[in-house]
């Protein structure tokens, strides 16, 4: 019988499975959507079961869409939003608050303390972060705080906290299973990236009990099977759940970023632009961070990190707050009715600026409006808003990286947008090479998987399932991109520290 690869890809604003065969095709797949919950301005929040239920569902749709045996998946595996921060019942299972979402900046003023008391170094040296609200060992915190009983409850041991992965992974076994992997682990403040344990040290600085916290495990490794008896998914019963990674990481092993000096770009909700750095950790100097790329077969790999919060999301909000376009092809088609976005820029700051500036009180801006300024004219700034913040992040990079980028592998929703990719080429003055297979987040989770089980021998024969659908080369004047991303520069500047601190 053939055999089948099962990926649960649980996004910022939708769940999707995608099931893959030995080819790394996919066969089937489904996607649902989920409410976005704003309770005050910067605030963002998930419901955990809407989570937890049109993940269920997408996986059930996808099975039965493919039309196979289901006794023919031979491994399933999850990538996931990261940092997103759930706190449940160890017993029941039902979470005792929404999920706080990674763009959430409610612990903005816990980051600043901490700052202050000048843990910063101490704290980058452990886990390759900086203090910022992003990341979610404050969230954990605000949460024990903040949820009537959760402190004294998660004491005695009734509690865990984990990111997604965590939870879908413990829906999934009924409960029996509460692990992470190294990749997630290493996002939330909590980590230390070189023993690959947790840190009695920064748990006790977030008065955070361990006892609340996942296993740590490698990121292609059995955790467990998919329990008997969850309604809609009898059929999956005893599939092992043996790959996990973060959305980032899962998408840089699906592109096939399995040497030193390889990078990619993912254009999701926010911008994720990752290098593979190696055994080693490499320590930023320019803003980015360092994480576990992943562990596979007892060996680490580190990547370096940028991340811009708001990408996909800023066209998003061009259609569903200003109602400038009705979707997001729309978006690509006023763009290109202009020759150029007539010295508009948007700054797409809604959530603060992340990578290289980590700017919690930034808010977005618009600069460079003129009367003759139409809505194409702000359609194109939204793009180039989206080409510009790689821009920063691929140069802060190439200062920190042992070796230059010399070509950028993309994929994620907006890759698949010719006009942003051509402007990305340019402004990068760099090869752009988008894959025939633009789902390679949800491809790495299944690799991952797949690599457990022997469904795949090993790095190089994932290596050459890749296949480029396009390569874009630069085509504008060097000076010219230069100058734009210097006034882009100078537009990110007014944004910067607008939301003035309690």
């Amino acid at each position: 019988m053939d055999t089948y690869v099962v990926a649960l890809d649980q996004g910022t604003t939708s769940s999707r499975a995608i099931l893959f065969d030995r080819k790394g095709q996919i066969v089937s797949r489904s996607q649902h959507p989920f409410r976005q919950i704003y309770p005050r301005p910067g605030w963002v929040e998930h419901d955990p079961m809407e989570i937890w239920n049109t993940e269920k569902r997408a996986l059930m749709e996808a099975v039965d869409a493919a039309h196979i045996d289901p006794r023919c998946i031979a491994a399933l595996g999850i990538t996931n939003q990261r940092e997103t921060t759930i706190l449940w019942d160890r017993a029941t299972g039902k979470p005792l608050y929404n999920a706080i979402v990674w763009q959430c900046r409610r612990t903005a003023a816990l980051c600043d303390e901490l700052k202050g008391r000048g843990l910063t170094q101490g704290v980058m040296e452990k886990t390759g972060l900086v203090i910022d609200a992003y990341f979610s060992g404050t969230k954990i915190r605000w949460l024990l705080d903040n949820v009537p009983g959760a402190r004294e409850r998660a004491e005695r041991g009734e509690l865990c906290a984990g990111t997604v992965d965590s939870w879908l992974i413990w829906n999934l076994t009924g409960g029996k299973v509460h692990v992470t992997d190294h990749s997630n682990a290493s996002r939330t403040m909590l980590f230390n990236i070189h023993t690959l344990e947790w840190d009695k040290d920064l748990c006790e600085l977030l008065e955070i009990p361990m006892s609340l916290l996942p296993d740590p495990r490698s990121n292609s490794e059995v955790y467990g099977t998919v329990a008997e008896g969850i309604p809609g998914l009898e059929a999956l019963a005893g599939v092992p759940i043996c790959g996990s990674a973060g959305d980032q990481q899962a998408a840089l092993f699906g592109q096939g970023c399995f040497a030193p000096g390889q990078a990619k770009n993912t254009y999701g909700t926010g911008c994720f632009t990752l290098m593979n750095v190696g055994e080693e950790a490499v320590r930023s100097r320019s803003g980015l961070v360092t994480s576990v790329g992943w562990t596979v077969r007892g060996k680490t790999t580190y990547a370096l990190e940028g991340s811009v919060f708001n990408a996909g999301s800023t066209i998003q909000w061009l259609r569903d707050e200003l109602g400038l376009i009705s979707s997001a092809p729309e978006c690509d088609r006023l763009a290109e009715s202009v020759p150029s976005s007539g010295g508009v820029y948007v700054i797409p700051a809604f959530t603060g600026l992340g990578a290289p500036y980590w700017d919690m009180y930034a808010r977005g801006t618009i600069v460079g409006l003129t009367r003759g300024s139409g809505k194409a004219h702000i359609a194109r700034a939204v793009l180039e808003s989206i080409a510009f913040q790689v821009v920063d992040l691929v140069e802060a990079m190439n200062d920190d990286a042992p070796c230059p980028l010399t070509d950028l592998r993309v994929d994620g929703g907006a890759s698949v947008s010719d006009i942003l990719m051509q402007t990305q080429a340019d402004l990068l003055q760099m090869r752009v090479d988008r894959p025939v297979q633009v789902e390679t987040t949800a491809f790495g989770a299944a690799a991952l998987a797949g690599l457990a089980v022997g469904v795949w021998k090993d790095l190089e024969e994932l290596s050459a399932l890749r296949r480029s659908q396009h390569v874009f080369a630069p085509v504008k004047d060097a000076g010219e991109c230069r100058e734009r991303v210097r006034q882009w520069r100078r537009a990110v500047a007014r944004c910067r520290d607008w939301v003035e601190a309690d």
